[in-house]
């Protein structure tokens, strides 16, 4: 029998006239997880779906994208994609060609993320005023997460190898399934009990549904509540959960938080070393300027001759005590010339002498006033009208009834004009 040769081409063709051929590749329907989805600038998508143990390329042509997609598609999603499985006759692969992908259940849990994020966003439960700050050098602090696994395990080796003398506290509780957001809430609160400087919440990597505790909102809520500063660490490194948004700190691994929580006792004891240096350093420093000064306060003149200080200042009192003697005499001398000048004045000797210059004045001054007293015209035998206390010196002041008073020497008349 004749043996034919075929070419790779001719191979290729032929396997995708038999995919083609099988109903069963056609408008079919398949679950699965997306990875590594990606649009190119031709708006076509290209992606993996998988599953556990499996996974098929996919394209999702622009045609079908624009007629048919309502959602964005995003890695780790799980869909059910609708199309066909061909053979892609140049590279010798077969891909599922897609024509309409919907959301399988984990989109609804992307949605509730999304619309929590912006609810507690918006509250201001992300503000960074509300983060507290990391305990740099803790006693004690506490892990909450689950009892088994290397989560803990992690965080144990990392704190013993960095921080061995800080104290770990370990408040077990689910981490995935319906009761583990509960039982987070209640082992958060129940750390608050405890003298705890730094508290870490979290879990190992996982799907969207393993990760869903970390999502709720009474989760997030008793973080933010939490009175001690709290360091979130779900998943991996690119896992994000609604606690990393409303924790002080976020860690992108369970090692990283325990790295967050301890410093590295190698550089406290450095830091320890340099400081114990410098401030040796600055106690020598001091002393050497104390000696300098206390050299050149010794060398003073004062110190080696303190005599001379008193000599100084015995001089100092002679001289006050010369010019006291001075001002004292000089004073008793001119009170002396003062004494003599009152006891040799006319005024002590004499007195009349200057009284009677004043007396003969007094007397010049009574005689004027007795030539002006008008007493005197009266005796020299002139009279004096009045009209009440006016004195009368005009007969235009007086009208006829007018009663006056006339006044002599020795009496007054009263008198009538007529």
């Amino acid at each position: 029998m004749e043996e034919k040769t075929f070419s790779v081409s001719e191979i290729n063709s032929y396997l995708n006239k038999k995919f083609k051929g099988d109903p069963n590749l056609k408008n079919i329907y398949v679950k699965g997880e997306i990875s590594n989805y990606k649009t190119y600038p031709s708006g076509h998508s290209y992606f993996t779906l998988k599953d556990e143990d499996s996974q098929i390329p996919a394209v999702f042509f622009k045609f079908y994208k624009n007629r048919s997609l309502t959602f964005e598609p995003k890695d780790g999603m799980k869909v059910i994609v609708k199309g066909k499985i061909e053979v892609y006759e140049k590279d010798g692969k077969y891909q599922l060609y897609v024509t309409k992908i919907t959301e399988d259940g984990i989109g609804i849990l992307y949605a509730k993320y999304e619309q929590l994020k912006k609810d507690l966003e918006r509250e201001g439960l992300f503000d960074d005023a509300h983060k507290k700050e990391i305990q740099k050098y803790p006693k004690r602090i506490g892990v909450v997460t689950a009892q088994t696994g290397a989560v803990i395990k992690d965080i144990i080796t990392t704190v013993q190898r960095r921080y061995p003398i800080c104290e770990i506290l370990l408040f077990s509780t689910l981490v995935q399934g319906n009761m583990a957001a509960p039982q987070i809430v209640r082992q958060i609160k129940n750390a608050q009990e405890y003298d705890i400087d730094t508290l870490i919440v979290g879990r190992g990597g996982g799907s969207i549904e393993d990760l869903w505790p970390f999502n709720e909102e009474i989760v997030a809520r008793a973080i933010y509540d939490c009175k001690i500063p709290v360091i979130s660490a779900v998943g991996h490194e690119t896992d994000y959960t609604i606690s990393d948004f409303v924790a002080d700190k976020r860690a992108p691994t369970p090692t990283a938080a325990a790295e967050f929580a301890v410093p590295n006792i190698r550089e406290v004891k450095n830091n320890v070393n340099q400081l114990s240096n410098r401030l040796n350093m600055s106690i020598e420093n001091k002393l050497f300027e104390n000696r300098t000064r206390l050299e050149n306060i010794s060398q003073k003149n004062v110190l080696k001759n303190p005599e001379s200080i008193y000599e100084i200042k015995g001089m100092h009192l002679d001289n006050l005590i010369n010019k006291l003697d001075f001002t004292s005499k000089s004073i008793i001398s001119q009170n002396k010339n003062r004494l003599f000048k009152l006891e040799n004045s006319i005024v002590l000797k004499k007195p009349e002498e200057i009284i009677k210059p004043k007396k003969e004045a007094c007397l010049k001054n009574i005689n004027k006033l007795e030539v002006l007293n008008p007493l005197l015209t009266l005796k020299r035998g002139y009279t004096m009208a009045k009209s009440g206390d006016k004195v009368i010196s005009s007969a235009k002041e007086v009208s006829s009834g007018d009663e006056l008073d006339i006044e002599f020497d020795d009496g007054t008349v009263n008198t009538k004009v007529i």
